[in-house]
């Protein structure tokens, strides 16, 4: 079998167990489901299950990689227009990484301590990828690459939940009434 053909079936695979444990999770609640139901659903082992989601949450948070390095993969030049610019792209887009997903799925993290607080590591972990970033482009600098920093990921993280809530509220028009809130903590 080729790399390319092995590594298409095993990301196939990932997807597939990711797909059939978020269905499962929002039907039945995150914490009544186990590896053995999923694996069992999917029709597959469960060591395979583990091996390509090492955390039960990773199953609900297959986007984590990109959604950690998101902010600082966008910076080009400047790091409040690059990411402003980008994040609007996202924002028109729809984009798992600002926040969009459906209603069930949103309850389902909400009513679970465990994948909120996933999440909130998750931004965590987002911050300090900005974090080592901006320290790595301007090392001479004091406290000033870390603030930054903290000021971007606090801007994505507030958007995020806001669009999180609202599609908890199951509102239609998220983008056209967040995108003038987004400017607004764009320029702040």
């Amino acid at each position: 079998m080729s790399e390319g053909l092995r590594d298409r079936k095993k990301h196939e695979t990932r997807k597939t167990i990711s797909d059939i444990a978020t269905r499962l999770f929002i039907r039945n609640g995150f914490e009544d489901v186990t590896i053995a139901d999923i694996a069992a659903e999917a029709r597959v082992a469960k060591m395979t299950v583990t091996n390509h989601f090492p955390r039960k949450e990773d199953l609900v948070f297959d986007i984590r990689a990109d959604f950690v390095s998101w902010p600082a993969t966008l910076i080009r030049d400047s790091v409040f227009h690059d990411t402003r610019e980008l994040y609007f792209e996202a924002l028109g887009a729809e984009h798992a990484l600002v926040g969009f997903s459906g209603p069930g799925f949103v309850r389902m993290i909400k009513e679970s301590p465990v994948l909120t607080n996933a999440l909130h590591e998750m931004h965590r972990e987002r911050e300090t990828a900005l974090v080592d970033l901006l320290i790595r482009r301007h090392p001479e600098e004091d406290l000033t690459p870390t603030l930054a920093a903290a000021h971007l990921a606090t801007v994505l993280r507030v958007l995020f939940q806001e669009v999180f809530d609202r599609t908890l509220e199951d509102e239609k028009a998220i983008v056209e009434e967040l995108w003038p809130l987004a400017e607004q903590a764009f320029d702040q």
